[in-house]
């Protein structure tokens, strides 16, 4: 049987990939989804960031915080169908906030800002009252540990001179585990990782996200960062499998707990805005510590 992304049946309950309980559709292709799209899509959300990136890094934040706030009002929305009712206004200003104040004013920004979110956050819902207030709340200071704070992480890559550069391994690391893994699980994969929770994610795949991301991470960190080593690269590379792996599970868990398939539809052949920055979101912090200790700004 074909196994589509990362091991599971084309076709298979809660999942958005072919006919339920049949074929996938003879458009798609082997890998579950239709291919050109895809990589069209990609290409174009990469071209985006190496523009603004190499340009005007200030352009990148903005694009940044744009895409962060479109995946912050996909998540709030989707906590609705559990009936969750999030603060929305402190939510976005901190989201907003966040990234710049990190920029700006480094990590001592960035904590301002998450903490006044936080407190903003169980204020507000105070005025609705005490009916579900700990569900309100406590959903609320999920989405500013998990997006306002992990999110604006990126703009402390992004400060030092050579925060393209830095920003650039981050990314790269974190779609090399997206692309070694879709691969790798589309022809390789068999073994379920882990069924309850993604019955895509297979061994096989996480595999191939280990190689790829470890030669690439190993390759950018020599070329791009004068004071860095290969070695150093390849370790940030492992890192990142890990984390990305793990960003996509939770994000897969959110969307079993909510019972839907993905975060949106904004993404042609990709999902929602939700379902590409969760990888991203939880290998930033990891990447930034680790450049910070190998090549200090």
């Amino acid at each position: 049987m074909e196994l589509d992304e990362a091991g599971e049946p084309p076709g298979s309950p809660g999942e958005p990939d072919g006919t339920p309980g049949g074929d996938a559709p003879a458009t798609k292709k082997r890998a579950g989804r239709n291919l050109p799209i895809a990589v069209g899509v990609g290409a174009t959300l990469g071209a985006i960031v190496l523009t603004s990136l190499y340009t005007v890094k200030e352009i990148f934040l903005g694009v940044m915080v744009v895409f962060l706030f479109l995946g912050m009002r996909e998540l709030t929305e989707a906590f609705k169908v559990r009936g969750i009712a999030v603060p929305f206004a402190p939510l976005a200003v901190g989201m907003v906030a966040a990234p710049v104040c990190g920029y700006i004013w480094g990590p001592l920004g960035l904590v301002a800002v998450t903490a006044l979110t936080v407190l903003a956050v169980m204020v507000l819902r105070m005025t609705d009252g005490a009916d579900g207030y700990v569900r309100d709340a406590t959903a609320g200071v999920f989405v500013a540990g998990y997006l306002v704070l992990m999110g604006g992480i990126v703009a402390l890559l992004m400060r030092p001179d050579d925060g393209d550069h830095r920003t650039v391994i981050f990314i790269a690391v974190t779609v090399a585990s997206d692309i070694g893994g879709y691969f790798a699980g589309s022809f390789l994969g068999r073994h379920l990782m882990a069924p309850n929770i993604s019955p895509k994610k297979t061994w096989e795949g996480v595999t191939g996200s280990a190689i790829t991301c470890m030669v690439v991470g190993g390759l950018l960190m020599w070329w791009l960062l004068p004071g860095g080593a290969a070695w150093q690269g390849v370790l940030i590379g492992l890192a990142a499998v890990f984390t990305a792996t793990v960003g996509d599970l939770i994000e897969s868990v959110i969307k079993r707990d909510l019972g839907i398939k993905d975060m949106g539809t904004l993404l042609p052949e990709h999902g929602g805005v939700m379902d590409r920055l969760d990888s991203l979101i939880a290998t930033a912090p990891v990447v930034w510590l680790m450049l910070e200790l190998f090549v200090p700004a």
